[in-house]
């Protein structure tokens, strides 16, 4: 029943007292009380088991077992705060594709299962805290029957490579969610973006930045609702807060050995004199083990040949010569293998410390994660430029597939996520690696991480750009 005929229903009786005498007290009560559920529920969800949380959790057993904790963590509180059990689902456990974590496949799913008894679909991060109490007080402003697409409001300074130039008249104009910080999408909004996704399709075969591919998603040129900025949604504790975010560098111990991770260089002769001299520059003598691999010996560097001829993109065929080499017998016995291209900026003592939470002996590939053609179920994959890391065992597996380029040229990074997507080897992803530079992303979001690389020295001076946002002062000790 409406809130409209209810309230129609309650003149009803109003009028039948003045012909017939006033009824039982219980009648007048029960119409208020009817009025008044009708009005709580026109407001918002009155109850937690009314909201479906869903943890943004990666395939990689040390993110599944964070996931699991925060999931843990948020039954406690509804068990102390006295509410019914919510539903809080762990996405990579949705489904056996891998590709959940681009969200838009897993909404059918989600739509079908708890659309029906959820008014909030409410994201989070597994580091993402969250103050159930305050959360339902944020809820409860927002009507549950209209669309509604809730967040931390973040947006461009000025036009993105990454956003490829998306309203490039005026960044600023368009927001997209800060996942650390939780979003949230009404149930009506998700069903309808269900019926898009089953019958339509999307722009671009590719996942790049997934919060703002979200938000595009849902805009739909003006079609849908924009981003609704909630203070209540934040990353760094304060008064009022329902979400609160801890880091995406935990500490998860002392950093690994320098002698743990084997840096390869992908470099070529004509970058020798313009790109090497900058990583020399920068981060070269934090790394152990580290060589250079080039179309052409150079002893000055030095650079090692694989008998690879360059190539102007791809480079797939040097990127399998060096995972080759890792694995040789005569080699070092690192755990880890970085692989960076010669215009890659990188902080090894920030990437040996978020190593320490990985198991070595599993099969890990850790970057930048993409996607490509996720909604058909395609595949994923580390983008390149922002760095590879790759568990020994992980090399192992790939190499001894089977799995090849199928030409010198082609794209290595897409490739070798093709490869691990056919070995059910997850693609795990930080975002404190970077495919572009500083300038192309939010800066109020990567001043509050601690990134580990940016790529690319278009327009910028690289050692400056290492200096300011990757370069530790005073330098950690180093094992």
């Amino acid at each position: 029943m409406s809130l409209r005929e209810v309230t129609a229903g309650c003149k009803l009786f109003t009028a039948l007292l003045l012909i017939l005498g006033p009824p039982a007290e219980d009648r007048h009560t029960g119409c208020a009380h009817a009025l008044e559920q009708q009005e709580h529920a026109a407001r918002g969800a009155a109850e937690l088991e009314e909201v479906v949380f869903v943890i943004q959790s990666q395939r990689n057993s040390y993110h599944a077992r964070r996931g699991v904790q925060r999931r843990a963590e948020i039954l406690q509180q509804a068990a102390e705060l006295g509410q019914v059990v919510p539903v809080v689902l762990l996405l990579h456990e949705l489904s056996a594709f891998a590709g959940d974590w681009s969200i838009l496949p897993a909404l059918p799913h989600l739509s079908a299962t708890f659309g029906q008894s959820a008014s909030w679909f409410f994201f989070i991060e597994e580091e993402t805290r969250v103050s159930l109490a305050a959360l339902l007080q944020v809820l409860h402003r927002y009507q549950v029957h209209e669309e509604w697409f809730l967040g931390k409001r973040l947006h461009d300074s000025e036009a993105s490579i990454i956003h490829h130039y998306a309203f490039s008249e005026d960044p600023s104009s368009f927001g997209y969610p800060d996942p650390a910080a939780g979003w949230a999408l009404s149930t009506p909004l998700l069903h309808r973006l269900t019926e898009r996704i089953q019958h339509g399709s999307l722009k671009s075969d590719f996942t790049i930045d997934l919060k703002h591919e979200i938000a595009l998603f849902i805009w739909d040129e003006g079609k849908g609702p924009k981003l609704t900025a909630v203070p209540e949604f934040c990353t760094e504790p304060r008064d009022n807060c329902a979400t609160t975010f801890t880091t995406y560098l935990p500490n998860c111990g002392c950093s690994v050995s320098k002698d743990d991770v084997f840096v390869a260089v992908k470099t070529c002769q004509k970058f020798h004199r313009e790109r090497v001299p900058v990583v020399k520059a920068t981060w070269e003598s934090d790394a152990g083990f580290l060589e250079y691999y080039s179309d052409v010996i150079d002893a000055s560097i030095p650079t090692i040949s694989l008998g690879v001829p360059n190539t102007e993109r791809g480079h797939c065929g040097k990127t399998f010569a060096i995972l080759r080499r890792f694995l040789r017998d005569t080699g070092p016995k690192a755990d880890w293998l970085l692989i960076v291209d010669d215009d890659t900026l990188i902080s090894l003592p920030r990437l040996r410390r978020l190593l320490r939470c990985y198991d070595p002996k599993e099969a890990v590939s850790l970057g930048e994660r993409y996607g490509y053609s996720l909604i058909n179920h395609g595949y994923s994959y580390t983008t390149g430029g922002g760095g590879m890391v790759l568990s020994r065992p992980a090399v192992s597996r790939i190499v001894s597939s089977g799995c090849r380029c199928y030409t010198d040229d082609a794209p290595d990074d897409m490739v070798l996520g093709r490869c691990f997507t056919s070995l059910n080897v997850p693609i795990t992803h930080s975002p404190l690696f970077h495919q572009a530079r500083p300038d192309d992303y939010n800066h109020t979001l990567i001043s509050l991480q601690q990134a580990i690389s940016f790529h690319k020295h278009w327009n910028v001076d690289p050692v400056a750009v290492y200096r300011l946002w990757l370069q530790e002062t005073p330098p950690r000790d180093e094992l």
